[in-house]
């Protein structure tokens, strides 16, 4: 079977936004777009009532990352600058990279005016046995799969 390709795995993937945030997270959701839906309803010719669905607004999902906690301090850099009221100065292009078992990247999502919505620390707790995770939720304007 040589036209076979094996699905990637979830855990080869990397992030770069723009030399602002970089590196390696362990989770990331929120690659994607949806529409709105308009419903209009209408009766027709035959006296029967319908519905239609119409696609309304364009949204993107936000993008949340989580990675193990460590002295870098950008994902907190970055937010404090939103804090600061620098939304504009904050607004970053970046990209989600997928890499198969050879670690070639095979994937690739664009987004675009990004800035970071949510920043949150770890969790402690004394009896716990976990690595604590922080977490990014950033906003966007637009993404895209490219390759």
């Amino acid at each position: 079977m040589p036209d076979r390709e094996d699905p990637l795995v979830g855990y080869h993937f990397a992030v770069d936004i723009q030399g602002v945030v970089t590196g390696y997270f362990t989770e990331c959701s929120g690659l994607g777009s949806e529409h709105e839906v308009i419903e209009h309803k209408v009766v027709t010719e035959a006296g029967q009532e319908v519905v239609l669905k119409l696609p309304g607004r364009l949204k993107w999902d936000n993008i949340v990352l989580k990675r193990g906690i460590t002295s870098n301090m950008d994902i907190w850099d970055w937010r404090k600058q939103v804090e600061n009221g620098d939304v504009a100065g904050a607004r970053r292009d970046g990209s989600i990279v997928m890499y198969d078992q050879q670690l070639n990247e095979v994937a690739r999502w664009n987004f675009e005016r990004a800035w970071p919505l949510k920043v949150s620390g770890p969790s402690p707790k004394a009896d716990s046995n976990e690595i604590g995770i922080e977490e990014l939720t950033i906003c966007h304007e637009y993404i895209t799969r490219v390759s």
